[in-house]
C-alpha cells in the first residue's frame, strides 16, 4: 500500500467514525426527546436502530485491522489506527447508553404528560455538547481541547447527582413515585456514563498526537 492510499484509506475510516458519531448523537437526542413525549413507538425504532450503529462499528473495525494487517505501520501511523478501534468501541456503547434510556421509555409505560424530567434534558446537552467536541478534536488533533472537554464532565456529574437527590426527595414526599422515579435516576446514570465516554475518546486525542496515555477522567469536584 502505497503512501498517498494508506493516507486516503485513513480518510476514509475518519470519515466513517464522524457518521458513526453522527448516528450515536442522533440515538442521544431522539431517546430522550421519546422519553420527554412519552413516545412508545419512537423508543421501539431506536431499539431496532441500535443494530445499524453495531453494523457500523463492525465495518470500521474490520477495515481498520485489514489496513494495519497490509501496512504495518509505525508510530503515529499505528496510534491513529489503533485509536479508531477505541473509539468506534466508545462510540458503540454510548449508543447503547441511549438505547437504555429508550427501553427505560417503555417500562414508565402510561407516565401522565407531560414527563418532568428535572435535570435529565440538560444532562443529555451536555453530553452531546461533548460528543460533538470530543469528535471535533479527534479531527483536528487538538490536544488542549480534548484536555478542556473532560473538564465538562464535572458539570455532568453533578447533574447527576441533581437528579438523584431530587428524585430522592420526590420518593420519600410520595412513595407511590418510587418506580418513576427510579427509572429517572437509571437515565441520569446512562448519560452520566456517555459523558465519560467522551472522556475517553478524548484520551485517545491525547495519545494519538502525543504517544503518552493520560487518564483526563479525574473529578475535580
Amino acid at each position: 500500500m502505497t503512501r498517498d492510499l494508506f493516507n486516503a484509506e485513513l480518510r476514509q475510516l475518519q470519515d466513517d467514525v464522524l457518521i458513526l458519531g453522527s448516528m450515536t448523537e442522533k440515538a442521544i437526542l431522539d431517546a430522550v426527546q421519546a422519553l420527554r413525549d412519552g413516545d412508545a413507538a419512537w423508543s421501539r425504532k431506536i431499539i431496532d436502530d441500535d443494530n445499524r450503529v453495531n453494523h457500523k462499528r463492525f465495518e470500521i473495525e474490520n477495515r481498520t485491522i485489514f489496513v494495519i494487517a497490509s501496512q504495518q505501520p509505525m508510530a503515529t501511523d499505528l496510534r491513529s489506527l489503533a485509536s479508531i478501534l477505541y473509539i468506534i468501541t466508545d462510540l458503540e456503547r454510548i449508543a447503547d447508553h441511549a438505547e437504555g434510556i429508550a427501553r427505560i421509555n417503555l417500562m414508565l409505560g402510561d407516565e401522565p404528560l407531560p414527563r418532568k424530567l428535572g435535570y435529565i434534558p440538560v444532562m443529555a446537552e451536555k453530553a452531546v455538547e461533548m460528543l460533538r467536541a470530543s469528535l471535533k478534536a479527534y479531527i483536528e488533533h487538538d490536544v488542549d481541547a480534548a484536555r478542556a472537554i473532560c473538564d465538562s464532565d464535572d458539570a455532568v456529574d453533578q447533574l447527576q447527582d441533581a437528579v438523584y437527590d431530587a428524585s430522592i426527595q420526590a420518593m420519600i414526599a410520595d412513595p407511590a413515585t418510587v418506580q418513576r422515579n427510579t427509572y429517572l435516576i437509571w437515565c441520569a446514570h446512562n448519560l452520566e456514563r456517555i459523558a465519560d465516554r467522551c472522556t475517553n475518546i478524548c484520551e485517545r486525542v491525547v495519545y494519538t498526537v502525543t504517544g503518552h496515555m493520560d487518564e483526563l477522567n479525574v473529578s475535580k469536584y
